[in-house]
């Protein structure tokens, strides 16, 4: 019988799945050609940065970019060289197929030359995933990774989950997995925006890895979360968060900028909805949260509107998108 990840689709993860598809959907191609090339660069660079950040990289965008540039940098030499191997890496991006297992391989090969020994093959002995002095996941024995490897590849080939779903699960199982001895979380957030990628072009130029830095200690719990539950959906919840909260932010803004919240709030809305319909969608617990984070900042911006404005505090009381919020949206659609 056929590997089948468990995951749990919770209205969470669905609702959060039909506002990503819906602001991609608003999101147009760039018509001028140079100018996508610079934003493509842009945000290539911040990718690359916000992911090597999180395992500890100190450079800078600037760094980058200047190691981009062939320029000297200052800096420690490990750093420098995982930054050249990540631009290596990024430059085959578009030539790698995410059911291959070869290219998976090569691009390990790649991202970690000069980094580790066991470079473009998966590991022979045990590893722990570490926080502090604390192991916090033991991976599986490494004779059964080959296995493992084959029949997760074989899974995301044939599923017909929608690969906004299928990229973050395969990124779960692959950190679950932890199939070399280095590298593995770079990997795994390459290996679903590649996922992605294969689905919609902009997730090729989107830099999710930068606002996975900004929530690290999120990342690393929601991983932990669908360990203890033996259930993705912790991790796929917290995932399509952060590419939705990308997508808002990925256009450059004629328009005032607009929160990362409120954002996400205007995304979630569909028509009438009340409270506990929105806050459910956004998957907050915290009702005050909720309410000064999204719902007041929206609502002092014009950008949403209450049905019913002359009894702020019933429990009938649904809220909808304004004509501003609808043309903020487009705003950050069209660029």
């Amino acid at each position: 019988m056929a590997y089948q990840p468990p995951c749990t689709l919770t209205p969470e993860i669905l609702n959060r799945v039909a506002a990503i598809s819906e602001t991609i959907g608003r999101l147009t191609v760039l018509t001028d050609q140079d100018r996508a090339l610079r934003l493509r660069r842009v945000n290539r660079i911040r990718t690359i940065q916000g992911s090597l950040a999180i395992e500890g990289n100190t450079l800078s965008e600037a760094q980058i970019t200047a190691i981009l540039e062939g320029k000297r940098v200052m800096a420690p030499p490990r750093e420098v060289l995982e930054v050249k191997n990540a631009l290596a890496a990024y430059d085959r991006f578009d030539a790698w197929k995410p059911t291959t297992e070869r290219d998976l391989l090569e691009a390990h090969r790649i991202l970690m030359s000069g980094l580790v020994e066991e470079v473009g093959r998966y590991r022979h002995g045990g590893v722990g995933v570490m926080a502090g002095d604390q192991v916090i996941h033991m991976a599986p024995p490494a004779d059964r990774v080959p296995h493992l490897m084959a029949e997760l590849f074989a899974w995301l080939a044939a599923t017909e989950v929608h690969p906004l779903i299928a990229s973050s699960i395969f990124h779960y199982e692959f950190e679950f997995i932890h199939p070399f001895t280095d590298g593995n979380g770079r990997m795994g957030r390459l290996w679903q925006s590649l996922i992605l990628a294969r689905w919609s072009r902009l997730f090729a130029e989107i830099p999710v890895e930068s606002l996975i830095f900004e929530h690290q200690r999120e990342y690393y719990q929601a991983i932990e979360e669908s360990t203890r539950q033996t259930d993705s959906a912790p991790f796929v919840a917290f995932m399509l968060r952060m590419i939705l909260d990308a997508l808002i932010s990925f256009t450059p803004q004629v328009a005032p900028q607009v929160a990362p919240q409120v954002g996400e709030l205007l995304a979630m809305i569909q028509g009438e909805m009340d409270r506990a319909a929105l806050q459910s969608a956004l998957g907050l617990a915290d009702r005050k949260s909720f309410r000064e984070r999204y719902l007041k900042p929206a609502l002092a911006d014009g950008l949403i509107e209450m049905t019913i404005p002359d009894k702020p505090n019933s429990r009938l009381q649904k809220y909808r998108l304004t004509d501003k919020g609808r043309q903020r949206l487009a705003r950050h659609a069209d660029g």
